[in-house]
């Protein structure tokens, strides 16, 4: 018991590169593992966030298979975002907006193909 008491965590918002994020001793106050950390945390809010369009399911599909390619794609997701959740409990503000603009710019970019997929060529004059 007299070991829980001697942890020091961070419960607000701060800025340094002192971050413990998903394992104890990572990043390891390294910069270039904190770097490392911020671009992982970022492609994995980015794939969460692609990973929301996928997949299609056709109607000339086995409703099992296709079912459990849903739940699969699913659970993957939902893993995922508990990571990044995790990650966003160690309190550094960096690891929030990290994570913030990871789901942002996979958000815009399953969007924008969403769009340009559905919206029909336009013929030349």
């Amino acid at each position: 018991m007299e070991h829980m008491m001697n942890m020091n965590m961070q419960m607000s918002f701060h800025w340094g590169k002192e971050a413990t994020i998903l394992f104890k001793g990572w990043p390891n106050e390294s910069t270039a593992m904190y770097i490392l950390a911020l671009l992982l945390l970022f492609v994995l809010a980015f794939a969460m966030e692609t990973l929301s369009a996928w997949p299609n399911v056709k109607p000339s599909m086995n409703p099992i298979v296709a079912g459990l390619a849903q739940a699969s794609v699913y659970a993957v997701r939902i893993g995922m975002g508990y990571l990044v959740m995790l990650a966003v409990m160690s309190f550094n503000a960096r690891i929030f907006i990290v994570a913030v603009a990871g789901h942002t710019f996979g958000y815009f970019i399953v969007k924008a193909i969403t769009l340009a997929v559905a919206k029909p060529a336009a013929s030349p004059p």
